[in-house]
């Protein structure tokens, strides 16, 4: 994948998202498993853009009787995953590999799972074209689809909803990417003419999720991407970091409450 289909290389490789993806399982995982029960029991599943294997290992411990591969762009986080769940091999691997141009056959797959990574590639229908291709007829795609226009957090000396909607959805219009692709993903399943059509919601909220965990999301959040953010957008360091600091401190407060919506959108494909 070149450059451009992968405008977040540098951060998804930075320490931060190991630590961002970790929170993100243990606040996300809880709710998310209830949903996989419309799928039966997957006997090949494939996990595209694994990161650092979290969920990989969870859908291992969900389905013990699966064959899974997870499969991410950089060869660095596959390494990283084959070495912390290096007990799962072989039944789970875990390969290099790009999302355009996944290196499977058509209908492999019984399940397809895709988390938090639309909204870091341009030509996000292509990705979800090819997480269709791979799945056999009558199987399962289920894609975690982000939307930073979802997160609300209280007011403070500043706004954090400025640091959503003026820093992180310019900046991926500047690197022709969509901070805002959850609420676009139904539609282009709905195109591809993937059937039973579900959206449901991840709550990442203050009652649901612990305040540490939550606020961890927002701090690697803010360790791996205060400077481009500030590169790609009107906001200065400066307001990058006191709007980061302003959400974290309204999260970690147990007078205020915050949330995190996060659409996932799953379908079957016809056959």
């Amino acid at each position: 994948m070149s450059k451009h289909r992968n405008p977040q290389a540098e951060q998804m490789a930075d320490e931060s998202m190991v630590r961002n993806l970790r929170a993100q399982a243990e606040a996300i995982w809880p709710q998310e498993q209830s949903l996989l029960a419309r799928y039966g029991q997957p006997s090949h599943i494939a996990d595209i853009g694994c990161g650092s294997g979290e969920i990989t290992s969870r859908l291992a411990a969900r389905y013990p009787q699966a064959q899974i591969v997870g499969v991410d762009i950089l060869e660095s986080s596959a390494a990283y995953a084959r070495r912390v769940h290096a007990a799962l091999a072989p039944r789970v691997r875990f390969e290099q590999g790009d999302a355009f141009e996944l290196k499977f056959d058509s209908g492999q797959f019984d399940l397809v799972v895709c988390r938090h990574m639309t909204q870091a590639v341009p030509e996000p229908d292509k990705v979800i074209a090819e997480l269709n291709r791979i799945c056999r007829p009558g199987g399962w795609v289920h894609v975690l689809s982000e939307d930073y226009g979802m997160l609300h957090m209280p007011a403070g000396a500043v706004d954090p909803d400025r640091l959503w909607h003026e820093g992180v959805v310019e900046y991926t219009r500047r690197t022709h990417t969509d901070a805002r692709i959850g609420r676009r993903t139904w539609a282009i399943m709905n195109d591809l003419g993937l059937r039973e059509l579900h959206v449901d919601y991840v709550v990442v909220d203050t009652l649901r999720v612990p305040r540490e965990t939550f606020a961890t999301i927002i701090q690697a959040w803010r360790d791996g991407y205060t400077e481009v953010l500030a590169e790609h957008s009107k906001l200065t360091l400066d307001e990058v970091r006191a709007l980061f600091d302003q959400a974290v401190g309204a999260i970690l407060d147990p007078r205020q409450y915050a949330v995190w919506h996060i659409p996932v959108i799953s379908g079957r494909k016809p056959g």
